[in-house]
């Protein structure tokens, strides 16, 4: 076994960051934005079948949300620089509050490309927070062991996308088994849709009126973070970072992982639908996707002791040569085995984001926050990979064909463990 490499380096003449206590708020925001974001793959089977789209259209759930990733991450990124990480935090909240209330405007008026803006807005909140967090937890505490306290974060994400979308197949896809829009048309098909929509407003209302209180308290303690500091760039001064081979591919790595990760877990309710698969409605398969979450949240919690003691790289290879060798089972399969190796890959993601992360940002110091807004434009990846997956699923008319793309993405990871597996030179 190899030692595990430093992570993470600060600037070594800056003061180290001092936040007591606020670590649980750190992971609070994890719980968050993990668990909003899960909350597409439940919804897209929602409103695939009340606006009658095909792969490809329902895709768009998850294009304009992680479209954010692109318009937002780098923006994200100044504004943090300039009023901080905490106040940061309370802007990305009330934004996500606001696009958890623009549901009920859509809702009323039934129409699918409101709710797609409602998600871009909610998405532009998750961004901001998102390059909060990420840096924020890697600066508290030791930078040898940021690739653990990373992943152990992320592992309060991944408790989010296990209990968001369990109650939300709940909430939300329970009355599917006696209905199809496809059966309905005029004025019947509107009340229909505006009823079935009203599931999902409930939902992120009360997930409004939760943010709202985390934004307060988070305001509360906006003075907390002491010796926080951050190199003045300009917009796109951070894209020289990109000339660095291992921030590169590190960053291509993540829109390959994101893209991945998101394609699986947006098809899977409809792949376990399938007759060769559980043969069943998604009423009935729609809590198994947080089996997807729950493998990566116990991943994560496995993997950030794991990675004190193995290398970062050659953890990140291995997991991805699993995820590749789970979805093979899966397409070459049938019934539970098929069911339950898809499942089994979120379980393979476990350690992928925070340990990509980590590896790619290795000696950022106070460009850390340039960094991560990177980072998270490259999350653009989990609108560009799940349209092209939900484009061959519709073009080749099998999701096992379809998943052969996030596969292919695995592969491209699995190199770039092999290639960072060594500390990064500073």
């Amino acid at each position: 076994m190899a030692i595990a490499p430093s992570a993470l380096h600060a600037d070594r003449s800056a003061a180290p960051v001092q936040a007591p206590g606020l670590q649980g708020f750190v992971f609070a925001l994890f719980f968050i934005f993990g668990g909003i974001t899960s909350l597409n793959d439940v919804i897209i089977p929602k409103l695939k079948e009340l606006f009658t789209l095909n792969y490809t259209q329902a895709m768009l759930v998850q294009f304009c949300f992680f479209t954010a990733y692109l318009l937002v991450g780098i923006p994200a990124s100044q504004l943090v620089k300039r009023i901080g990480y905490m106040r940061g935090a309370v802007v990305g909240l009330v934004a996500m509050m606001i696009g958890c209330l623009l549901f009920i405007p859509a809702a009323q008026s039934a129409t699918y490309p409101l709710f797609l803006f409602a998600l871009f807005v909610l998405a532009s909140g998750v961004v901001l927070v998102q390059v909060v967090a990420n840096p924020l937890i890697s600066l508290l505490g030791n930078p040898k062991t940021a690739h653990s306290r990373l992943t152990f974060a992320q592992a309060f994400n991944s408790l989010g996308t296990t209990i968001f979308p369990y109650v939300g197949s709940i909430l939300i896809l329970g009355s599917l088994v006696t209905v199809s829009a496809a059966e309905l048309s005029g004025p019947a098909l509107d009340a229909y849709r505006r009823a079935e929509s009203q599931a999902i407003v409930n939902g992120y209302v009360g997930l409004a009126a939760a943010i709202a209180v985390v934004a307060l308290v988070v305001w509360l303690f906006r003075n907390r973070l002491k010796g926080e500091r951050h190199e003045p760039s300009s917009m796109l001064g951070g894209l020289d970072l990109l000339r660095r081979p291992r921030f590169g591919f590190g960053a291509l790595s993540i829109f390959l992982y994101v893209g991945a990760e998101v394609s699986i877990g947006s098809l899977v309710i409809n792949y376990l639908m399938q007759d060769r698969v559980l043969d069943a409605p998604e009423s009935a398969v729609g809590w198994m996707v947080s089996l997807y979450w729950a493998g990566a949240m116990v991943g994560r919690f496995l993997g950030s002791a794991v990675l004190r003691v193995v290398s970062p790289g050659l953890v990140l290879a291995c997991a991805a040569a699993g995820a590749i060798v789970l979805l093979g089972i899966s397409t070459n399969s049938d019934g539970t085995l098929a069911a339950y190796s898809i499942l089994a890959v979120g379980l393979a993601n476990a350690i992928m984001f925070p340990t990509i992360f980590s590896l790619a940002s290795e000696n950022l110091g106070s460009r850390a926050a340039d960094g991560s807004g990177l980072i998270n434009v490259a999350i653009f990846g989990g609108a560009v990979i799940p349209l092209a997956t939900g484009m061959l699923a519709d073009l080749s008319g099998s999701l096992a064909v379809a998943l052969i793309l996030p596969a292919l993405c695995y592969a491209a990871i699995a190199g770039f463990g092999i290639f960072a597996r060594k500390p990064a030179m500073l």
